[in-house]
């Protein structure tokens, strides 16, 4: 989580909302990276895609069976559509997004009989720090 972390921070720095994901696979990060909205004007450039599609092509696969991915914030509804779709084994995330989140919250992805394939799910990590940071980011957003 402390990778996902620090590529959340990266991202506010890039004036992104600050939301990390890493993808692990046997131990071993894959693939990391930070959303990437605005940068790439690219609704769909979620921290969560992104390291989707670089593992997927690392790993030559569609499927990232076995993967589990560890994201700053709950994942709103397209990105855990993605994570089902690539069949991630696990997934971790630190603070729940009431407004936007799709997992524990909202749409509630997982849970749908139309989703064909539902990660384990963990979260509340490091969520305090998570938190903050979205806090500190976007009260400077309204100044």
């Amino acid at each position: 989580m402390s990778v996902a972390l620090a590529e959340a921070r990266d991202a506010a720095t890039r004036s992104e909302v600050p939301i990390g994901a890493v993808l692990v696979k046997d131990g071993t990060i894959v693939a990391q990276a930070g959303n990437r909205t605005r940068e790439l004007n690219d609704p769909t450039a979620h921290a969560e895609i992104l390291v989707i599609r670089e593992a997927c092509h690392i790993l030559s696969d569609e499927r990232l069976t076995g993967c589990d991915l560890y994201v700053t914030l709950e994942p709103c509804t397209m990105c855990a559509a993605a994570i089902s779709f690539a069949r991630i084994r696990r997934l971790y995330y630190g603070a729940q997004d009431i407004k936007g989140g799709g997992v524990e919250n909202g749409a509630r992805f997982f849970a749908q009989p139309t989703c064909h394939h539902a990660p384990e799910v963990y979260s509340g990590f490091q969520e305090q720090e998570v938190e903050v940071m979205l806090k500190e980011f976007f009260r400077t957003k309204r100044l």
